[in-house]
């Protein structure tokens, strides 16, 4: 049997990169995947790799992401699992960093983690069951040079998952997060190469994680098999944070 058989999960920024992984990853264990992605070519084209359903979905609008969880009840009439992966980066030190590169950031990645938790939590109390995962990070837990508007979300990410997950067990719903590490993607792929290797030397496995490797912590922690688990942050680092 497969750990999600039948379960309707809707991943954010399911186009690529961890989203596209955990997409196949979840489609692999029998779940009925939901990209919700804001890129067109790209959310299509995961959702046809996968057998899954494409809806074009800015997380930051609150009208969008209410015309998400319309489309998915039409079309399926419950939401298993709810995977809070869409993020953008616009980095720059705090002096150099312009009020709309903030506000752009917060909007997608902890304003667009509220609107879609919000509206998954109101379909999973009347179901009776759920499970919301959303995106961390390592740097939530040290800081980054020239991530103020990312850390900010990425710990503002921790935080809500703590309070979701009081608020919403009694209703059967578990809340977790998962913080990767160094992983490689489309983005990571364009840092110089010395950069590359200064982050290496702090990975004590001595190698960075693929996106894989956080897919296959998103399914254990939506699976059954992780039903008494909610409220913690799981991170998939490499052991850089010990």
């Amino acid at each position: 049997m497969n750990l999600l058989d039948g379960k309707i999960c809707i991943i954010t920024g399911g186009g690529r990169g961890i989203g596209y992984a955990t997409a196949v990853k979840f489609a692999e264990e029998g779940a009925k995947v939901v990209i919700a992605e804001f890129d067109e070519k790209t959310g299509q084209k995961a959702a046809d790799d996968v057998g899954g359903f494409f809806i074009q979905t800015n997380v930051a609008d609150k009208s969008s992401v209410n015309s998400l969880f319309e489309k998915v009840m039409t079309e399926y009439g419950c939401v298993d699992v709810l995977v809070n992966n869409a993020g953008i980066l616009m980095d720059g030190t705090l002096v150099k960093m312009e009020e709309d590169q903030f506000d752009a950031v917060i909007n997608v990645n902890l304003k667009g983690v509220y609107l879609c938790g919000r509206g998954a939590a109101t379909i999973m109390k009347e179901q009776g069951s759920g499970v919301i995962l959303n995106a961390s990070s390592v740097v939530a837990h040290n800081g980054n040079f020239g991530q103020t508007n990312y850390v900010a979300t990425k710990a503002g990410v921790i935080g809500m998952t703590k309070v979701w997950a009081r608020e919403l067990g009694k209703d059967g719903i578990r809340v977790n997060a998962i913080a990767p590490g160094f992983i490689t993607t489309e983005m990571t792929a364009q840092m110089p190469e010395k950069i590359i290797k200064m982050m290496m030397e702090k990975v004590p496995v001595k190698r960075w994680g693929e996106p894989e490797d956080v897919a296959n912590a998103y399914c254990f922690l939506a699976s059954d098999e992780a039903s008494y688990i909610s409220g913690m942050v799981l991170n998939v680092d490499g052991g850089v944070v010990v």
